[in-house]
């Protein structure tokens, strides 16, 4: 299992469910810290969803144009770039200016648990959700418990 470290530098604590599932996805930005805030917050923060048969990654993104966004998939890393203009007049003069302008980008290392050639994207009111199936072989499935009298060997 792969662990990702949190861009405060700690290990974040999984539960046990998380344990079991396995990881789909690893964190990996090397700007991570020239693309915060201020305040500590990262600028296109995600929530990642695993859910039935495939991973749901949700980014917010308010403010930022959709004909902008570009999702690619390169070698089994998913990168998330956005970019958001700057909206001023020659005149204008800023008394305040906490919105950060320019393009970010966030990357993730897939799992090869996850089908990479069936990413889906969709954005819809600031929120850019991309889907991830799980592949066939990784999804979860029950197996049969035999029962006899006698004990048989299983096949290797």
């Amino acid at each position: 299992m792969e662990d990702e470290v949190g861009y405060s530098g700690r290990v974040p604590k999984y539960t046990k469910s998380e344990v079991r599932q396995g990881m789909y996805l690893t964190a990996y930005d090397p700007f991570a810290r020239l693309t915060r805030h201020a305040s500590g917050a990262t600028v296109m923060p995600l929530d990642g969803v695993r859910r039935d048969g495939d991973v749901l990654l949700r980014f917010d993104v308010p403010g930022i144009d959709p004909e902008s966004i570009e999702v690619t998939v390169d070698r089994g890393v998913l990168s998330v770039s956005v970019k958001r203009a700057e909206e001023r007049a020659e005149n204008d003069k800023f008394f305040v200016r906490e919105r950060t302008m320019g393009t970010f980008t966030r990357r993730l290392y897939l799992s090869k648990n996850l089908n990479a050639d069936a990413v889906e994207a969709a954005y819809h009111n600031g929120v850019l959700e991309v889907r991830i199936p799980v592949l066939e072989q990784a999804k979860p499935r029950k197996v049969e418990v035999r029962q006899g009298d006698t004990q048989q060997e299983l096949a290797a």
